[in-house]
């Protein structure tokens, strides 16, 4: 079972659910936490210089064939021969498990060490420094999921679906995605160098983004003269919950008829926001289907549908991830809603992310999510029920044919 309030998440040690990874450049944000039992993790952090590690505290369950004294054997050989001493205990310790954790060939499995786990916390704050962009793995490349909307990346030019084929000068063939954010975050004001080829092309770009401090509203509304309103998630995080309220109230009260909710470029984030935001339309019934190694379990929604009648259109595309897909699946599935624009990106794995004793942390994906209809969302995403292209020529003249498909399908209703 996970539960409880977002409060508790304070406590150390703790356990956390990460629903659906997807990173902004500039460090490594997780989209979507959701509070786990709190369980009693520690990390055996070696203390002082010159440790020798031995056999005898190793557990006598592993596997005949792993021969864990060979561990032994290359620590102290490391300690021994290297010709650059002193090693540091505590770096080959973080080594060997971000090593270790890697070994599970998945993207989204990692082990952040005491300074990119508190990179990975500071997203929760809406604010950071960096190029204002996300990315994840795809098919094996790393690749853009979206540039925030007028964030360094997006005026550089980087748009969704780029493939990154280089920071600076280190190419990015059998990088994880936390080691790609650890080279493209730094310093407002400095310089970050990506090559990258842009979706549809054969061509090598340069692309230089000087680094910024970014800030995510995420959530704005408005209502035209039609009475269609307008409602743009960014991302799902603290302050979600609060603004999408906001946001119902007021496009109630100005005689909304018809709704667009715009999930496009929208990577994820916490749970609970998502559920929030599906329950306006669903209720109490389920948002969303957690499926471990033998267990599933539902999440439903928490409060009275609001817009439920409501003519509403769902606006997605490939840069929409996680917590998008959630809420986009949970509105197609019950027919709430006509899902308008392209095939969204396909991140509905579950992370189980524990902070440990000294400030290190692990994530480890332990589930998927599937629609209330059991439809998976892990990288087969959602297919809209119209969909419509948004070309990069037609967003350079500010032409947006999905968003005018929504308006059409929503005057005919």
């Amino acid at each position: 079972m996970h539960h409880g309030t977002f409060s508790e998440t304070r406590r150390k040690p703790r356990a956390v659910i990460i629903l659906f990874l997807i990173v902004f450049i500039g460090f490594a944000f997780s989209s979507g936490w959701f509070l786990g039992k709190e369980q009693g993790v520690r990390a055996a952090v070696p203390r002082g210089e010159g440790l020798v590690l031995n056999q005898d505290e190793v557990s006598e369950t592993l596997a005949d064939n792993v021969e864990f004294g060979q561990f032994w054997d290359v620590w102290n050989l490391v300690k021994e021969k290297y010709y650059q001493q002193p090693v540091s205990d505590k770096e080959l310790f973080y080594g060997a498990i971000e090593g270790m954790v890697a070994a599970a060939g998945d993207p989204y499995t990692t082990y952040f060490d005491p300074e990119a786990a508190a990179d990975f916390q500071s997203m929760l704050s809406g604010s950071f420094s960096g190029i204002g962009a996300e990315i994840g793995m795809k098919e094996e490349q790393l690749v853009v999921v979206s540039p925030l909307a007028g964030s360094p990346a997006e005026t550089a030019g980087i748009r969704a679906g780029d493939a990154i084929v280089m920071i600076d000068t280190v190419e990015t063939y059998g990088i994880s995605v936390e080691k790609a954010v650890s080279l493209i975050r730094g310093e407002k004001g400095t310089t970050v160098v990506l090559s990258v080829v842009h979706e549809g092309d054969d061509v090598l770009t340069e692309v230089s983004i000087v680094r910024d401090t970014i800030t995510i509203d995420s959530v704005k509304w408005s209502v035209d003269e039609q009475g269609i309103a307008l409602i743009s998630i960014f991302t799902f995080n603290d302050d979600t919950t609060e603004l999408f309220n906001n946001a119902i109230n007021d496009i109630l009260s100005k005689g909304a008829t018809r709704i667009i909710l715009d999930l496009r470029g929208d990577p994820g984030g916490l749970l609970t926001a998502a559920i929030d935001v599906a329950s306006a339309w669903v209720g109490y019934e389920t948002v969303v289907v957690e499926k471990e190694q033998d267990d599933a379990k539902s999440f439903s929604g928490v409060s009275a549908p609001r817009l439920q009648g409501i003519p509403t259109v769902v606006l997605v595309n490939g840069g929409s991830a996680s917590a998008s897909e959630i809420v986009a699946g949970a509105l197609q599935d019950y027919k709430f809603a006509t899902v308008v624009g392209t095939q969204t990106f396909g991140k509905g794995s579950v992370q189980d992310y524990r902070e440990l004793e000294d400030g290190s942390a692990v994530k480890i994906t332990i589930a998927e999510w599937y629609t209330p209809n059991g439809r998976s969302i892990n990288e087969t995403g959602i297919t809209p029920d119209v969909i419509v292209d948004f070309t990069r020529e037609e967003a350079l003249a500010n032409h947006d044919p999905q968003k005018e498909k929504a308006i059409e399908l929503l005057l005919a209703q």
